[in-house]
């Protein structure tokens, strides 16, 4: 980027194939039409994590503006999201969740220039104190917002694996794939006690003490656990392609309505 200029950036991304990513290009181009939009895209079998983003944030300038449909686009997880958040915030650049204005930048400048001026009286111990709680709070709001967004991705999966859970129990297959032999009994009672007890999946059992409890061999416990991830996150994926179709319905019938 040459000179001065300000750059937008619109910041898109789907975690699964299922999802329709156009619904976040459109919210961030309604409100910043010149935004140079980028898109984080789930592509074949695999995750390409963040490489997208990475790329903004190497060139990313003072001054310039990376847009966010929401707190979740940015990052999954509350820690991590705090920390880039507040280094993108000290590098000067701009940061806006459509979704979650409270938590812009500009709110948290705002409270940083609303801060009380000192006296040089006995009173700015004081107004010192003041001040230093009111950057706490700011502060607290931003990593709740973060807090918040990695509690739903968490119980989004949770229900998904509940209901995957009881689609085994009742017998019925999850994520066949096309010319896939059938699961054997032992594969889907033993996918039943990793899903179940293993750490990945909210268990308390390390992956060797998961292998002794099914009775399996570790190439089968790391192929099982593989294929759980894979069942999760299409299923994810299914829920929240429904959840886009009803907000893509309440917009147009607030349209008409308007």
């Amino acid at each position: 980027m040459k000179g001065n200029s300000m750059t937008t950036y619109g910041y898109c991304r789907i975690s699964t194939a299922k999802q329709n990513i156009d619904r976040q290009v459109r919210n961030i181009l309604s409100s910043y039409p010149d935004a140079k939009i980028v898109k984080e895209t789930y592509t074949g079998t695999k995750f390409q994590g963040r490489k997208e983003l990475n790329k903004i944030l190497k060139r990313v300038q003072a001054n310039d503006t990376i847009v966010f449909d929401s707190v979740s686009r940015m990052s999954r997880t509350a820690d991590e999201g705090f920390q880039l958040y507040q280094k993108l915030y000290d590098k000067g650049v701009n940061l806006v969740f459509l979704k979650e204005h409270y938590i812009d930048t500009a709110t948290y400048k705002q409270a940083v220039n609303n801060q009380l001026e000192m006296t040089g009286t006995e009173v700015d111990v004081i107004l010192k104190g003041i001040n230093e709680y009111l950057m706490i709070l700011a502060k607290k709001q931003i990593e709740i917002a973060f807090e918040q967004s990695e509690k739903e991705v968490q119980d989004l999966h949770q229900r998904t694996k509940e209901g995957i859970e009881t689609a085994r129990q009742a017998g019925k297959q999850i994520g066949q794939k096309k010319g896939a032999t059938l699961t054997v009994k032992k594969a889907i009672l033993s996918k039943q006690i990793i899903l179940k007890h293993n750490k990945t999946f909210g268990g308390t059992l390390s992956d060797a003490e998961t292998q002794t409890q099914a009775g399996i061999s570790r190439n089968s416990l790391y192929l099982y656990k593989r294929e759980l991830k894979e069942e999760i996150e299409t299923t994810s994926g299914e829920i929240e392609e429904v959840i886009e179709k009803y907000n893509k319905l309440v917009e147009t019938i607030q349209k008409k309505n308007n």
